[in-house]
């Protein structure tokens, strides 16, 4: 068996494979990977996984695969990392993305669709999404992406799958980074792999002239780029980085997410992480920035 296509010469089978928690978007995860032109194949048992590489041997299509399957497909976790480690083992390249979302959106997405949880035994919603947490707890664990739909509409959620897997993104062979900021007093997110506290610094919300703004204007930014712990933190922030990027390649890590957060989530952690992102593109480092609680009071 090959993972190589014939496609105006020899391109790795690259396999995506959607999974999560039921009702956290794996369906709408699906569509727009269509949309991307991936061949998407739903309810995949993972032990077919290998068959889908043979199907596609020599096949002249662009070999972009996404493969949708659940907690339901047998004996999961087992078969499907012997499945992906078989196809990265013939030149592959494969990837878990885990959607998420906070119990509570959960409970309430069903409760508007009125269906049943697939793994519930009762009339409580929360009895299915508990089981299944448990279940998916050690694949979440081996994810290459964790993306939480917690406070994302459908248009929000299918912009932000665009700017992972769109044509460019595809290309890209090095890690794709992601940044997202948040205030503490709102949560933290749940898919970020590194976090990073940020509420030592100064805090512009107590200088009357800076409270209605955030860390994207100038004046914001000025004052919380220019304390000298400021300037010592980004120095040691950039250092790590460049000890780390090279480090998660060797391993084949496709993305990594970093949460950046503050009080509020609309100073500090913005103005850094806009620095943080600039100097990761000056290393060249594909990066995205998101501000989750930017308008939030």
């Amino acid at each position: 068996m090959s993972a190589e296509v014939n496609n105006g010469g020899t391109r790795p089978l690259d396999v995506t494979i959607i999974t999560g928690m039921s009702g956290a978007g794996r369906s709408e995860a699906a569509n727009v990977l269509e949309d991307l032109g991936f061949f998407v194949i739903d309810n995949l048992p993972p032990q077919l996984i290998g068959k889908v590489a043979e199907l596609a041997r020599g096949q002249e299509h662009p070999a972009r695969y996404a493969m949708v399957v659940d907690v339901r497909s047998g004996d999961f976790l087992a078969a499907l990392g012997s499945s992906l480690e078989e196809l990265r083992a013939e030149g592959g390249r494969a990837r878990i993305v885990f959607l998420d979302a906070s119990d509570d959106v959960l409970v309430r997405r069903y409760e508007a669709s009125r269906r049943r949880h697939p793994l519930s035994d009762s009339d409580r919603v929360i009895d299915g999404i508990n089981r299944e947490r448990q279940l998916l707890e050690g694949l979440k664990g081996e994810s290459d992406l964790i993306v939480d739909t917690s406070a994302l509409n459908v248009h929000q959620l299918r912009d932000r799958l665009r700017e992972l897997f769109s044509d460019s993104a595809a290309e890209h062979t090095a890690v794709q980074t992601s940044i997202v900021t948040f205030g503490y007093k709102h949560g933290l997110p749940i898919d970020v792999d590194l976090v990073f506290d940020c509420r030592f610094l100064p805090n512009p919300h107590w200088v009357e002239e800076l409270r209605p703004l955030t860390g994207r204007d100038e004046l914001v930014k000025q004052y919380v780029l220019g304390q000298r712990e400021t300037k010592a933190f980004l120095k040691e922030l950039d250092r790590l980085f460049a000890l780390l990027m090279p480090a998660f390649e060797r391993e084949g890590k496709s993305y990594l997410s970093i949460g950046i957060g503050c009080t509020g989530g609309r100073h500090r952690s913005v103005a850094i992480a806009e620095e943080l992102a600039r100097l990761l593109k000056k290393r060249h480092r594909s990066t995205t920035v998101h501000h989750r609680d930017i308008t939030r009071a």
